[in-house]
């Protein structure tokens, strides 16, 4: 029947214009009864009616019963045929999902006359791989690394001891208050807490809170007032001005760290040898990381300045909302957020540009891929999926899995970056390779010189941090965050510095649950006065 079906389709061609392309696809009355009878069939045995047994209830009266949406089931279903007959018909491959529209004049018992409408990929001619040359920075992980990485360690492992009372709080200093939060005279949830921390400077709490505590001590009690971001995670809090009613318990201030066996020991370690065995590891990798950035971003180049080619328009725009999501994000925790945002639109056919160019190589490299065999194996995409799965509650990660196993499209997203960064690591094997050692200063240098003309943001899954942006602009304004999920390299540099720990999150626990990120969020009752 399946046969008979696609004959009587009728497909017209109405747009062949560069990647555009539209059919009319008209699917008879008779195609869709004849499913409706399939349907019919299907369900009888399950159908229950009184007067008849289990299995034996007439089709007429199923129809008459399940009609309405028997038939809607079924035009869903001939549609969807008829879709997947033009693509193969046609030897389409769509850039995204096709656009399909069924006709306003449709009455059931009549043809259907569907619109489909979508982009396909360009056709592009087999990428030459021959003739690439890299050069490979390498950094030694030395001592003086090492020890640096463990001095920072323990900068991040700050503790505090306890100052005379008379110890005005100052910027560095560690306060113990308790809080009670108002907006118009009226508390809200969330927005009282008793022996909470502070860090003065540390940018964790909201703007001007910390600032307002330089010069309290020990017994002191304070009205700070001050206004919820705009972009604050509680929805009746977004911009409000609010009174925070302190009590300052204790000012603490900073104490040195001596590094040596007995700090090991507090970490757990038997040595301070056996913690520059493992921060050594820390620092390879790290290096290595630095090494990877910059010889893929020339590649990237190489690929870039080699290829050119029409992309999807549907495609770079989904990219570019995604580029312009995060500025904006960005933007709008600058001071001058209306000086930030304007000059985000000054440079915006700039950043098209940039997404172009993203969709050009994220094409360039999957042809690269296809060509030559690369594949992400089934136990990498069963490990991606895990380890996604792992932003969410318990209970729902498997929920998660699910929803990935059954959209092909959340797969495809998630699987992109690793295709893509394995299409590199292929590439990496054919090209020539010369090696130069470095100091980690240089390497740093020769990547923020291509980021004073560059600027990263998080794609549609492509991982491609080299992308072009004059060097007069890009100096003004914060690289946008990359959330590529494959740039292990960049993650811990790139990770939101002012973020702060979980016991001391923002939004309130409900709110916060519903959100991929909500492990990272606290309980509610030292909410109120974070960022």
């Amino acid at each position: 029947m399946s046969k008979d079906k696609t004959k009587a389709m009728k497909t017209v061609e109405t747009l062949n214009e560069g990647l555009k392309r539209e059919y009319r696809v008209t699917i008879t009355a008779k195609d869709i009864d004849a499913r409706v009878d399939d349907e019919v069939k299907s369900i009888a045995p399950t159908v229950r009616m009184p007067g008849f047994r289990p299995g034996k209830v007439p089709p007429n009266l199923i129809r008459k019963m399940h009609g309405a949406a028997l038939s809607a089931d079924a035009l869903n279903k001939a549609i969807e045929a008829g879709v997947r007959d033009l693509i193969a018909k046609e030897k389409l491959r769509p850039a995204l999902q096709p656009a399909v529209t069924l006709g306003d004049d449709y009455e059931a018992g009549k043809d259907a006359e569907v619109t489909v409408a979508l982009e396909v990929l360009p056709d592009i001619e087999a990428p030459s791989i021959e003739g690439l040359k890299l050069e490979r920075l390498t950094v030694p992980a030395d001592d003086k690394a090492v020890m640096g990485k463990i001095e920072e360690f323990a900068a991040q492992m700050k503790r505090f001891e306890e100052a005379p009372k008379t110890k005005k709080a100052a910027q560095g200093d560690q306060i113990i208050i308790d809080f009670a939060g108002s907006v118009d005279g009226v508390a809200f949830d969330g927005g009282t807490g008793e022996d909470m921390a502070v860090e003065i400077g540390s940018g964790q709490l909201i703007p001007g809170f910390e600032d307002q505590l330089v010069g309290v001590k020990t017994g002191d009690e304070k009205v700070l007032k001050v206004t919820f971001p705009e972009d604050y995670p509680v929805e009746n809090l977004k911009g409000q001005p609010a009174d925070f009613a302190v009590t300052v318990k204790e000012v603490k201030v900073p104490a040195a760290s001596k590094i040596d066996d007995e700090f090991a020991k507090s970490l757990g370690l038997e040595s301070l040898d056996k913690l520059k065995e493992i921060m050594k590891d820390q620092v390879e990798q790290e290096l290595n990381g630095l090494t990877r950035t910059h010889m893929k971003r020339k590649l990237l180049d190489q690929l870039a300045a080699a290829h050119d080619f029409d992309v999807p328009p549907t495609m770079v725009e989904a990219e570019f909302g995604q580029i312009w999501q995060q500025l904006e994000h960005e933007a709008s925790h600058e001071e001058d957020v209306e000086a930030a945002k304007a000059e985000l639109e000054k440079d915006k056919d700039e950043y098209r540009s940039i997404a172009v160019r993203r969709v050009r190589l994220g094409l360039l490299l999957s042809e690269i891929g296809q060509a030559h065999g690369v594949q992400v194996s089934q136990q990498e995409m069963q490990r991606l999926v895990a380890q996604a799965a792992q932003q969410y509650r318990p209970e729902d990660r498997q929920r998660f899995m699910e929803y990935v196993q059954q959209d092909p499209l959340a797969a495809a997203q998630l699987r992109a970056p690793l295709y893509e960064d394995k299409v590199v690591d292929f590439l990496f094997e054919k090209a020539e390779i010369s090696d130069r050692e470095v100091t980690r200063e240089e390497i740093e240098a020769a990547i923020e010189a291509d980021d004073d003309g560059h600027v990263h943001g998080p794609g549609c899954g492509h991982d491609h941090d080299h992308d072009h942006k004059p060097a007069k602009k890009a100096a003004a304004k914060k690289p946008a965050a990359k959330k590529d999920a494959v740039k292990e390299e960049a993650k811990a540099e790139e990770a939101p510095a002012k973020k702060a720990p979980a016991k001391k999150a923002a939004a309130p626990k409900a709110e916060a649950e519903d959100k991929p990120a909500a492990a990272k969020k606290a309980p509610a009752k030292k909410a109120a006065a974070k960022k």
